[in-house]
């Protein structure tokens, strides 16, 4: 059963939820905090397209999801960041 917390960072209110031994953080909270609410979207977008976001989440795929399509990935992944 997950257990929700509320951590903060630099006077930053967090949601947190805890599962098994994996941990999740609210990037929204994050966002919201770096700017407004109407703006945080923007900031998730911007940085979910980032090359090392990308790799990451590739990365934790490859790790954590067997049923992962590492081809297909690596076509989407090539062709949108050489775009």
């Amino acid at each position: 059963m997950a257990k929700q917390k509320t951590i903060h960072v630099q006077q930053v209110s967090v949601q947190a939820i805890a599962e098994k031994d994996m941990d999740y953080i609210c990037i929204t909270d994050m966002a919201n905090a770096k700017e407004n609410e109407s703006q945080a979207a923007d900031i998730i977008k911007n940085w979910i397209r980032t090359r090392y976001t990308l790799e990451f989440l590739g990365t934790w795929e490859q790790m954590y999801n067997s049923n992962f399509k590492v081809v297909e990935f690596d076509h989407f992944s090539i062709n949108y960041l050489n775009s």
